[in-house]
């Protein structure tokens, strides 16, 4: 397991928060502002996975057999 792979969703998002605040004072070196930029996609990308693990997971509902099948919201619009 990757490094990026074992990165909680918190610990993302605050490294994600740090690289915005520092993009965003506009002092960074050009060079660093693309490395961080870099960085702050992959840490972009992580949470979005993250995030969509969790949908699927709380999404899902055990029956009265035990198994699982998706929640479905019946006041969603298809």
């Amino acid at each position: 397991m990757s490094a990026k792979e074992k990165l909680k969703f918190e610990e993302a998002m605050q490294q994600l928060e740090e690289i915005v605040t520092n993009l965003e004072r506009g002092d960074v070196p050009l060079e660093e502002a693309l490395e961080q930029f870099q960085k702050g996609v992959g840490l972009s990308k992580i949470c979005k996975e993250t995030l969509q693990n969790a949908e699927k997971t709380l999404t899902k509902i055990v029956d009265e057999n035990g198994e699982e099948t998706i929640f479905e919201n019946e006041n969603e619009e298809n």
